[in-house]
């Protein structure tokens, strides 16, 4: 599941907060407590921390949104530099190594230096030899450096990566809703461009048989239906759209006599897969307004093979000479706009023509 818009504002937070619990828990988690905790000690360990704390705070809120982000990125890592010099120096200063500490006992100290350290009756407890052989602690302003160049790290690579990730978001969204508004455009353009030639069938078959006008106006209504209702989805389930295929078709059986062949090959069996809407439309407005002439023989064949996960949409007509004045459809531009926005490089369109015939074969995955 590709991580939205709301994962990524939650995601943030539940980080920082997760890192610094861990954080302030570290001390009670990896301590060494012989018989119970040192409270003192604990608390000693998380006061070290609350420069840490203050540190993340400036950088997160102030020198990252005001200096990182807005381009300015040598006075970001100059300010950088100089706050956490100001925090060590500040460390430094206030948790000095109490010189009462660790300090040798007055024997040890006058024996260092000498080999070997400890003869006779002289020699100092086990105690203060393991004082004089343990080695220096690191000091507190050394700590804080590391973690906090480690920390101020891990804050702006957070916020890198949570704003990139952001703007990959709204790119991905943009692009949806600019194939989306794409989509929807053309289809509005099939829409008025069907009910134009319809309508100029229907006219026609007015002047020869009104009870058939009749019926093409009902079978008109039908059609109407699923291009106003059921074509707003981006997918169709096959079986409405070869349906709708078919009751187009018929539509067009009724303007035109026996003699326009009129060839169409469906099969029964129709997987439940979706298709985009009104795909065929324009191939098959196409074919009956340039296929059919009533002068000359014509014919029209529609044939549909639908394998596993390919469907197959052929269509030929009788290729008669075309008016100049005739203007250029827009069927066949739009259905190539769609199936560039819909399956990329995965159809195949493949358009033919002879002095008889003019052949569409439509190729799509389902």
């Amino acid at each position: 599941m590709k991580p939205t818009r709301e994962n990524l504002n939650y995601f943030e937070p539940l980080i920082i907060i997760a890192f610094w619990a861990l954080l302030f828990a570290s001390p009670l988690l990896f301590g060494r407590f012989e018989s119970s905790i040192d409270w003192d000690h604990i608390f000693k360990v998380w006061v070290n921390y609350l420069p840490l704390l203050g540190l993340f705070l400036i950088n997160r809120f102030i020198l990252l949104p005001k200096l990182f982000f807005k381009g300015k990125k040598s006075i970001y890592f100059l300010s950088t530099i100089v706050l956490i010099v100001l925090f060590a120096t500040s460390i430094s200063f206030f948790n000095e190594v109490p010189k009462t500490g660790n300090k040798l006992p007055p024997r040890l100290e006058r024996s260092r230096g000498i080999n070997p350290p400890f003869e006779g009756i002289n020699r100092p407890p086990p105690r203060a030899i393991e004082l004089a052989n343990r080695p220096k602690p690191i000091p507190q302003y050394a700590n804080f450096i590391i973690l906090a160049v480690l920390l101020v790290g891990f804050d702006a690579g957070l916020q890198i990566s949570m704003r990139w990730s952001k703007l990959e978001q709204e790119k991905a969204n943009f692009q949806k809703e600019s194939v989306e508004n794409q989509m929807a455009f053309l289809r509005n353009q099939v829409s008025p461009h069907f009910f134009m030639n319809t309508l100029n069938n229907i006219h026609a078959l007015v002047d020869i048989d009104s009870e058939e006008a009749k019926t093409a106006i009902i079978k008109l209504s039908k059609l109407m239906r699923h291009l106003l209702y059921e074509s707003e989805d981006l997918l169709t389930p096959i079986k409405k759209e070869v349906a709708f295929i078919e009751s187009y078709i018929e539509l067009m059986r009724l303007r035109f006599t026996d003699k326009i062949k009129i060839a169409v090959l469906i099969p029964t069996d129709i997987p439940e897969k979706s298709i985009p809407p009104l795909l065929f439309t324009s191939l098959l407005e196409n074919a009956f307004k340039h296929g059919i002439s009533y002068n000359q023989d014509s014919f029209i064949k529609i044939e549909i093979l639908i394998t596993e996960n390919r469907l197959n949409f052929q269509i030929e007509n009788s290729n008669h000479a075309k008016k100049t004045d005739t203007p250029s459809g827009i069927g066949i531009e739009n259905t190539k706009k769609r199936l560039d926005l819909v399956y990329k490089n995965e159809y195949q369109l493949t358009i033919s023509e002879t002095k008889e015939i003019y052949s569409v074969n439509l190729n799509i995955p389902i």
